[in-house]
């Protein structure tokens, strides 16, 4: 039996065996109820993974990793963001360029491009201070529904008539490209301390807008003619409440088991974070809910719940994130075919002059006309709308679903994102200082982790004094903590030695603070209140007791 497409296997006493042959017209598979293993292997007819093939993929994957790391360095310097490194060593790698590698796997390179975006959305949940998210919620939420309704309508008219693409794949085109990214913005931003209502309504934005983006591209692709964009809308309105609930649900039981659990080792918090933020995902889907809302929601919710060894667990989450995007980026590198792009540059072009200089700006200001927001944050708002990982993976979709014209779209929304982030990247900086956002110089955030010591009823804290600190010069009895905590032990310089109340603080100094059940949250919030407010924190008004405790 010939089988032009997939393997066809029949089961025998042996086991299925699958035997593949070359042809003129490409690679055909023929099957047969029966066959010798081992003549097939040594004529080459299968080539199983063998330990010398596993030395040889790992070798190779930890050089990629290697040199993606190196990239990060450039990428600071340089302004750029640095996924354009990884699409750069993914392109190398492929079939025009030096490694000559051949690789058409849309589906699976969606599969691993899912994966990753669950990863992503954690690591960004995990990272979102809801003291920062919740004044701008309103507004992010506007801009993450209605906003990505504008920028759909507007870009798929302007590919439609302004590159001829017909109405599906125009639509396609428009809602893939209407995902903001996140990290795109932040790796560009991150020297350039902004305004809490910008930095948290971008965040939440990117974070929200990746659901309803998600559900558009999957019924522009799989759908035929939408005859009532109503049941669409409630579709989608149904999807979203699905993923908030279920996200917010595994979120809350989350946080609540691991407040609650001492683990035996402090490498098993990190773990089980991750773990909760993947069923969070994996439920929201299997309920038929957004999984991309619910996972970053839970991530959020646990984010912000005060776990214990949470710098442990930042920077395993972190270190995830980073590894999910150089995975992901290197594979849609190889996917794409760089001699296959001259034709669809010009239209990339346009589409995304479109989505830059209409669309996105005609969003912003439309939605966040209730709000009052001054025009310079609306200015950089609308140029701070880089596209990154999500529109490529998105991008897949009709690939997948075998629409018309999909691999044009691929390669359109390829070069779109390219182009757009060399242009955007680089000024994001400089239209941050002409409009006079950049904050001033501002007190440095505690670094506090907490360890449970279940027996005694009790937490230790573990504080790091970081540059900027104003606890600089204060003194331990000056720190005023309440009833039930008391510092024990002061690291400085490498040597550690039991403090006096008249003992001052200095920057770069790690505390050891034992606390009680009872007044932990309050120790807590103390230091971190005096870490921003001085000495005299609470007493002026400075200082915030309720800060997020992270």
């Amino acid at each position: 039996m010939w089988s032009v497409s997939g393997v066809v296997r029949i089961r025998s006493p042996c086991g299925p065996h699958v035997v593949r042959v070359r042809s003129a017209c490409g690679p055909r598979v023929i099957t047969r109820a029966r066959s010798d293993p081992v003549r097939a292997v040594r004529q080459g007819r299968e080539r199983p993974l063998t330990v010398h093939h596993l030395n040889q993929l790992l070798l190779v994957c930890s050089l990629v990793l290697l040199i993606a790391v190196a990239a990060v360095r450039i990428s600071s310097r340089s302004g750029l963001p640095s996924l354009l490194v990884y699409l750069a060593i993914g392109i190398a790698m492929g079939q025009d360029g030096i490694g000559d590698i051949h690789f058409d796997n849309a589906e699976l390179t969606q599969v691993i491009g899912y994966a990753a975006l669950v990863v992503i959305l954690a690591e960004g949940g995990l990272g979102t201070k809801w003291t920062e998210v919740k004044p701008v919620l309103p507004s992010a939420a506007v801009l993450s529904l209605a906003g990505v309704g504008v920028s759909v309508g507007v870009t798929a008219a302007g590919a439609h008539y302004l590159t001829g693409l017909e109405w599906r794949q125009a639509l396609i085109v428009g809602a893939v490209v209407s995902s903001t990214d996140a990290a795109a913005v932040f790796s560009v931003l991150r020297r350039i301390p902004l305004p809490a209502r910008i930095t948290g309504t971008l965040e939440a934005e990117s974070g929200f807008n990746d659901a309803p983006v998600v559900i558009l591209v999957v019924a522009f692709s799989t759908a035929g003619p939408i005859e009532h964009w109503y049941v669409l809308l409630g579709e989608i309105a149904l999807e979203l409440a699905i993923g908030a609930a279920i996200g917010l649900a595994v979120g809350w039981l989350g946080s609540w088991g691991l407040r609650h659990v001492a683990l035996p080792a402090s490498g098993l918090y990190p773990i089980a974070v991750m773990s909760i933020a993947v069923a969070a995902y994996a439920a929201g889907a299997m309920a038929h809910g957004s999984g991309f809302l619910a996972v970053y929601l839970a991530s959020m919710v646990m984010g912000n719940a005060r776990l214990p060894h949470w710098p442990a667990t930042r920077g395993f989450a972190d270190g995830l994130g980073w590894l999910a995007q150089i995975g992901m980026f290197v594979l849609l590198g190889l996917l794409v075919t760089p001699h296959e792009l001259g034709d669809d540059i010009l239209p990339a072009l346009v589409i995304g002059l479109v989505l830059t200089m209409v669309a996105r700006p005609l969003s912003v200001v439309l939605c966040l006309l209730p709000f009052r927001v001054p025009w310079q944050e609306k200015t950089l708002m609308s140029w701070a709308g880089l596209r990154g990982a999500v529109p490529i993976i998105l991008a897949t979709i009709p690939m997948v679903e075998g629409v018309d014209g999909s691999r044009r779209i691929f390669n359109i929304v390829f070069v779109l994102v390219v182009v757009y982030t060399l242009v955007q990247g680089p000024t994001l900086p400089w239209l941050a200082r002409k409009l006079s956002l950049g904050k001033g110089d501002e007190a440095a955030d505690l670094g506090i982790e907490s360890a449970p010591l279940e027996r005694l009823r009790g937490h230790l804290l573990s504080v790091t004094i970081p540059e900027g600190s104003k606890m600089h010069g204060v003194e331990v009895s000056e720190l005023r903590l309440p009833a039930g905590s008391a510092v024990t032990l002061v690291v400085r310089e490498g040597k550690s030695f039991v403090p006096l109340p008249t003992t001052g603080l200095r920057r770069g100094d790690e505390l050891l603070v034992v606390a009680t059940d009872p007044v932990r949250d309050a120790a807590e919030a103390r230091l971190r209140a005096v870490g921003h407010g001085g000495k005299l924190a609470g007493w002026l008004g400075s200082g915030d007791a309720n800060r997020n405790p992270r």
